[in-house]
């Protein structure tokens, strides 16, 4: 064997051994934390809440990609896809659980595991829900934000009435599937209802098709005006029901901030993003090494009501001056 040859052949070999050091570089990084993300909607109707959530982590130093990873599961209503979730999550075992607004997956989840975090932004009291032992002090595993929605049901039923005081029929869509958040809601209605003389007609609905079908009967009952219940699965059908409120030409209030964008009429719900902005930062110091159960249960405050003056105008109906001057956002 010549001289060249040999030195052609070493060659060779160490231009395979630089070649191999990023890999073995690679193989020897350790693993990027994964966060194992739940919701009730869909990753178009999530776009905003994600957006913001992703912004939280940023303000943390995680960046998508970079140095974390989120898996997104969305259930769309089906609540039976809950259990498959949750066990996926548990089974990987991810960094992090993080549940947006939706009480029933952050049961499951707790069920499931008690030492795997989990950060929630929902919108029942988590004390009486049996999520977290107390605001300040959360312990075990589980904390997060806790917003206005649930306890807003009476306020928006009192705004419909202002803007509809001649409907004496209102009917509520909610969703039996979610009964914890339902029933609570209710309670919330039922009295103002009583209070303010009107007549609440339920419609119950917990999937796209059985949307279609209950608000069908919106003529039937002689609806004067249509309340929609904040429960989650309704945010990734936003555009759905705003269109069939319009075709029976009934009013509609939401029980979330994208309704109007959406072609709702009018809704008065907690910001979009700030509780999943607060929720991303949660996740990012958990991530750095924080106990869930040390970090107190923060409550959003920040609440908006919206207009639709185009839908309005469609619908024949004139906001009171009072109302428009209240709007913290009016969409022409």
């Amino acid at each position: 064997m010549g001289f060249h040859q040999l030195k052609r052949r070493e060659f060779i070999t160490l231009l395979g051994g630089v070649a191999s050091w990023p890999l073995m570089a690679r193989a020897q990084r350790p693993a990027m934390p994964v966060i194992g993300y739940i919701s009730s909607g869909s990753p178009e109707s999530d776009a905003p809440r994600l957006g913001a959530f992703r912004q939280g982590l940023n303000e943390l130093g995680y960046v998508e990609g970079r140095n974390v990873a989120i898996e997104y599961r969305g259930m769309q209503g089906h609540y039976d896809l809950l259990p498959e979730f949750i066990a996926d999550f548990v089974r990987r075992p991810v960094a992090v659980i993080s549940v947006s607004g939706n009480t029933p997956a952050v049961q499951a989840a707790k069920t499931a595991t008690s030492t795997i975090p989990i950060v929630f932004n929902v919108g029942t009291d988590p004390v009486q829900s049996g999520l977290v032992a107390s605001l300040n002090r959360p312990g075990g595993n589980v904390t997060g934000i806790s917003n206005l929605t649930g306890p807003l049901a009476a306020k928006r039923l009192e705004l419909l009435h202002e803007l509809v005081p001649g409907a004496s029929v209102i009917a509520l869509l909610a969703n039996p599937s979610n009964p914890a958040f339902t029933e609570y809601e209710m309670g919330e209605l039922r009295n103002a209802a009583m209070a303010l003389g009107l007549q609440l007609h339920i419609l119950n609905a917990s999937t796209a098709g059985e949307i279609d079908s209950a608000l069908a009967t919106l003529p039937q009952v002689r609806a004067g005006a249509l309340l929609t219940s904040a429960e989650s699965f309704f945010i990734s059908r936003v555009e759905q029901i705003a269109a069939l409120a319009g075709r029976h030409a009934v009013p509609a209030m939401g029980g979330t901030a994208d309704f109007p964008a959406a072609g709702g009429l009018i809704s008065y719900a907690p910001t979009v993003t700030e509780p999943h902005r607060q929720m991303g930062i949660y996740v990012g110091r958990i991530l750095k090494g924080e106990k869930p159960g040390d970090l107190p249960v923060q409550q959003s405050t920040k609440v908006e009501l919206i207009i639709n003056l185009k839908t309005a105008k469609a619908l024949g109906i004139t906001f009171p001056l009072t109302l428009l001057g209240r709007a913290d956002e009016v969409i022409e």
